[in-house]
């Protein structure tokens, strides 16, 4: 009887130890406010992120950023012009580098072009964006809405889903003159 009573604290103790061991921990390892993250490469910068407040959980296997008072984005193309995104809410997720940005998303291009949508996302090492949400688009060309957005960072390769709005197309005269005769 005193075998069977000690085996059985013995397995309930390695329970608690294996649940305390494996449980996950939601906590940050990390909390900082009013934070500016510059980003470089070779010396350059190539981004400015600032934010009211950064939550770390680099700790945890799947390691992400949090900035759930919204953030600032100030990114510096190769000529060193400014394009910039601001969000409510947004996750940078280390492994991936794909930065989820969520709530009144603004997008301003050095050119004067503006999205906005709800959610956007940056996949910062193909330098693509992309959102399943509505959106708003213009620039000198465009003035668009639509349902799904999948770009380059210039706006040059665009893949949508539905769209209303405006494009300036440039019409160019046929290289046949239909007077000449053959």
């Amino acid at each position: 009887m005193a075998l069977t009573i000690a085996l059985f604290l013995s397995c309930e103790d390695n329970a608690v130890l294996l649940n305390q061991i494996n449980r996950f921990d939601e906590n940050p390892v990390g909390i900082a406010h009013d934070i500016r993250m510059v980003y470089t490469d070779s010396a350059v910068v190539k981004a400015v992120l600032t934010a009211p407040l950064h939550l770390d959980y680099t700790h945890l296997s799947f390691k992400y950023s949090e900035f759930p008072e919204g953030l600032k984005i100030v990114f510096f193309n190769e000529d060193d012009l400014e394009n910039t995104v601001l969000a409510d809410y947004g996750i940078l997720y280390n492994q991936t580098k794909i930065v989820d940005l969520q709530g009144n998303v603004v997008l301003l291009s050095h050119d004067g072009s503006r999205l906005e949508t709800e959610q956007l996302y940056w996949d910062s090492e193909k330098e693509w964006l992309f959102t399943e949400e509505a959106f708003t688009f213009q620039n000198i060309d465009y003035d668009l809405a639509g349902t799904r957005l999948d770009t380059n960072k210039e706006f040059s390769k665009l893949d949508t889903g539905k769209l209303t709005g405006t494009i300036v197309v440039e019409e160019q005269q046929d290289s046949l003159n239909v007077d000449e005769k053959l």
